[in-house]
């Protein structure tokens, strides 16, 4: 059964299944001192920078909480969105692993500058604890995203009071379709300190990467963030069947591809929702998510077919997303089945 419930649920890409296949010929050097994992750093460094420094980690959990851990100590704060999957679903690993989070906030899943600058209080208090890091989502989990000039602004605020910014990007590939530019474009050259790279929603079986963008910073993490991750217990030792997948996603415009394909089914499915009079749309589709108020007595009905997740049980929101393997003809007969229960009406 498919539905539109994650990208999370969606099977392996093709061109990634048969990179796990082919790097599982021979034996390989662990811990990712193989040759699959040199290929996959190079890759990145390609694309963010040839500063960037690359650890590999297993799940998007990790990888947002071990860039913190190395970005901040126990006694500092993370600014996040209040809607943010640090501050929602990650069972606390944020505060356990690195420092308190300070949730703000926010205007379609963004932060706004203003918010930013009145939260930073207390400066030098030892009674509060101290704000070094600000965490975004690119794009958000209302499926916006920020603009070049916003992450920007944010980049140069945050460095201006000595603290760092942190991109959570489980579906960073996405934003670059709706921002037409370069992964360097949209970070590196912005001032973006670390990003929590996602794998696993953009069609790998498995893994994320934690990339550290900052020059100083990425000498830093050779002497301290390789350690957090092995004492995290994510360090993998066949590290070559994460970065095997990195390496094919990252290589001929393949994570491009992905993400055009994921986004153009969602506009086909915010296009056919907007003409339904009974839904409404809740929020701009800048990615692989639509966001629509479903009148709850046809909720049921549509998820017996296609699957999909109530965002908000006071309003019925729901959120409908699309993945590598969504089909046109899937799309069309969600709408289909919306249109019949309207004319119920």
């Amino acid at each position: 059964m498919k539905g539109f419930g994650s990208d999370n649920h969606s099977g392996v890409h093709p061109e990634l299944l048969k990179a796990l296949i082919e790097c599982n010929a021979e034996h390989a050097p662990s811990y990712g001192t193989d040759n699959f994992s040199n290929a996959a750093i190079k890759s990145f460094k390609n694309l963010f920078g040839s500063q960037t420094e690359v650890f590999f980690v297993f799940n998007g959990t990790a990888s947002n909480t071990l860039a913190l851990r190395f970005l901040c100590d126990r006694h500092e704060s993370i600014l996040c969105s209040e809607v943010s999957h640090l501050n929602l679903d990650e069972c606390g690993a944020p505060e356990f692993f690195a420092g308190k989070l300070i949730p703000l906030p926010h205007t379609n899943g963004k932060i706004k500058l203003e918010t930013l600058e009145k939260s930073l209080i207390r400066k030098g208090d030892q009674h509060y604890s101290q704000s070094r890091v600000v965490s975004i989502t690119q794009p958000t989990e209302l499926g916006t995203c920020y603009s070049q000039d916003e992450i920007k602004a944010i980049a140069d605020w945050a460095h201006s009071n000595q603290m760092y910014l942190h991109i959570d990007g489980a579906r960073l590939t996405n934003a670059l379709v709706e921002l037409k530019c370069s992964f360097q474009e949209m970070t590196t050259d912005l001032g973006v300190d670390i990003i929590s790279f996602g794998g696993t929603k953009n069609g790998l079986m498995m893994g994320e990467a934690i990339l550290v963008l900052n020059a100083e910073l990425a000498k830093t993490s050779k002497q301290k963030l390789k350690y957090i991750r092995k004492q995290a217990a994510q360090l993998p030792s066949k590290t070559r069947f994460i970065a095997s997948q990195f390496n094919r996603y990252l290589q001929n415009n393949l994570y491009m591809e992905i993400a055009r394909h994921s986004c153009s089914m969602a506009q086909k499915l915010h296009e056919g929702l907007s003409k339904i009079p009974a839904v409404k749309i809740t929020a701009p589709r800048q990615s692989n998510a639509v966001f629509v108020i479903i009148p709850k007595e046809w909720i049921k009905i549509l998820k017996d077919k296609y699957f999909f997740y109530v965002w908000d049980e006071k309003t019925f929101e729901c959120r409908i997303m699309t993945s590598w393997d969504t089909k046109a003809e899937e799309v069309d007969d969600f709408i289909q089945q919306l249109q019949q229960l309207s004319k119920q009406l």
